[in-house]
């Protein structure tokens, strides 16, 4: 399946207008004709089935012919808040898998030993809507703006809060803590990890020190591990 995305779509939508770009793609790349059917989600829970009209690779517009809900295939709600990688590949990486696994909500964390504070927000909206189109799901994980780890930790959390450091204190397993079917929260940390500071505030707030295993983890690595036992955990 071919899968497209469009998030203004909706089940009131009648019609749809492909932007230069897509129509292109759509056109010139995939040469779909005027009659043809693509498939087109927006990341809300929904599939689409419409028929182009007018196939042209400027504006490729259509007609929405068909649709049904598409509810997610886990039963839990996972937020990753992971710090920004010094290079840029690697957290495209974590977005790319962990959308590919499943996962609901992300938030890059500006910590004290980051070491880039400054995140491409369109261009990581863009690497996760590739990977739900890529791995056929239907709804998009929310990416949050970044935020410093100080105004973080203010929110109120629902579930199990987490935060997964590298100091030598008395730490659980991950797998020993999520519960299936819960609203899971986990903290990923930079390159050089959390702060003694912030690991202290964390823990007055309730969030619970996890393991990922005996190796010492990249930051990337560490995120996806997190996604994959959650996901294992609920399987």
């Amino acid at each position: 399946m071919q899968l497209f995305y469009n998030s203004e779509i909706s089940k009131e939508t009648n019609k749809i207008t492909f932007d230069k770009v897509e129509s292109k793609h759509i056109v010139r790349v995939l040469r779909k004709k005027e009659g043809d059917i693509l498939k087109i989600t927006n990341g809300k829970g929904f599939l689409f089935d419409v028929k182009i009209n007018i196939a042209s690779d400027k504006k490729c517009l259509a007609e929405i012919i068909s649709f049904e809900e598409k509810p997610k295939p886990w039963n839990y709600y996972l937020h990753i808040a992971i710090a920004p990688t010094k290079l840029n590949d690697r957290i495209e990486w974590f977005l790319e898998k962990a959308t590919e696994i499943g996962i609901d909500e992300i938030t890059p964390i500006i910590c004290s030993n980051s070491e880039r504070k400054v995140v491409k927000q369109e261009r990581l909206e863009k690497i996760i809507q590739s990977a739900m189109k890529q791995s056929l799901k239907f709804t998009l994980p929310k990416l949050n703006k970044p935020i410093k780890f100080k105004e973080f930790i203010k929110q109120e959390f629902e579930g199990t809060v987490c935060i997964a450091h590298c100091e030598e204190k008395e730490k659980t397993l991950l797998q020993q803590v999520v519960k299936p079917s819960e609203k899971t929260t986990i903290l990923i940390g930079p390159e050089g990890d959390f702060s003694s500071e912030e690991i202290t505030k964390c823990l007055q707030k309730g969030f619970k020190p996890i393991s990922l295993g005996e190796s010492r983890l990249r930051t990337e690595t560490a995120g996806l591990v997190a996604v994959n036992t959650v996901s294992f955990i609920n399987q």
